[in-house]
């Protein structure tokens, strides 16, 4: 009889940003993983070892893959992750940045029944508030034409699809989202890129609203007719 592996928080947290970060189309090797999850190389390589030896990921040649067991738990997580946001978003009232600092805290020990209550009471949603598809629920693919905001041209109009989980773990960034209506939808059209500055301008509903390059991104964006 096979025993179930049972997988701490820190390891679906490495699951979950890998996951993520192979979403995104980015090339996964032990620096960028440690740069995302803010901890030494050191510590994320032996981390890593252990998640091999334990049947959850593959590494090759340097680059970290997830192996379909590895998959599934990082889908779990972050399933009753993005649930958890958009219970306290829409049920709750709960501000973007409270909801995601107490999401992290709960999906750990939600239960099945729990989290199958909460898809039902929303209505089986198919992303989270910032716009991150809830796996199980749609595909987690961006569409080919997706770019982050920072690479936009000049004059160009574009629809927000999503924010990464890099940009959701600054709550000040997403305070700021919120409340400047920079959310899934809404069209933007930029004015100016600037990259000895570090910003770029834009225009949404006769607004002129300023972000720094770094913040957006994090912000993933399609082209648009312009309105």
């Amino acid at each position: 009889m096979t025993t179930k592996l049972q997988v701490t928080e820190t390891i679906e947290n490495y699951l979950e940003s890998i996951y993520n970060m192979r979403d995104e189309g980015q090339k996964i090797i032990g620096a960028r993983l440690a740069d995302r999850l803010g901890l030494k190389p050191p510590t994320v390589s032996q981390t890593l070892q252990r998640m091999k030896r334990d049947g959850l990921v593959k590494i090759a040649d340097g680059e970290i893959t997830l192996t379909r067991h590895g998959t599934e738990v990082a889908e779990a997580a972050i399933r009753r992750h993005r649930v958890v946001e958009r219970f306290m978003s829409d049920i709750l009232g709960i501000e973007w940045a409270v909801a995601h600092r107490e999401a992290e805290r709960l999906q750990h020990a939600m239960s099945d029944l729990v989290e199958q209550k909460m898809i039902e009471a929303l209505g089986h949603p198919t992303t989270c508030p910032h716009g991150n598809p809830i796996p199980g629920m749609q595909s987690t693919r961006l569409p080919a034409d997706a770019m982050t905001l920072n690479t936009a041209r000049e004059n160009q109009a574009v629809q927000i699809l999503r924010i990464t989980e890099e940009g959701e773990r600054d709550p000040r960034l997403l305070d700021y989202l919120q409340k400047q209506g920079l959310i899934p939808g809404a069209i933007i059209t930029v004015q100016e890129v600037v990259e000895w500055t570090g910003v770029i301008t834009f225009k949404k509903d006769d607004r002129a609203i300023a972000l720094g390059l770094t913040a957006a991104r994090t912000i993933w964006v399609r082209a648009v007719e312009s309105i």
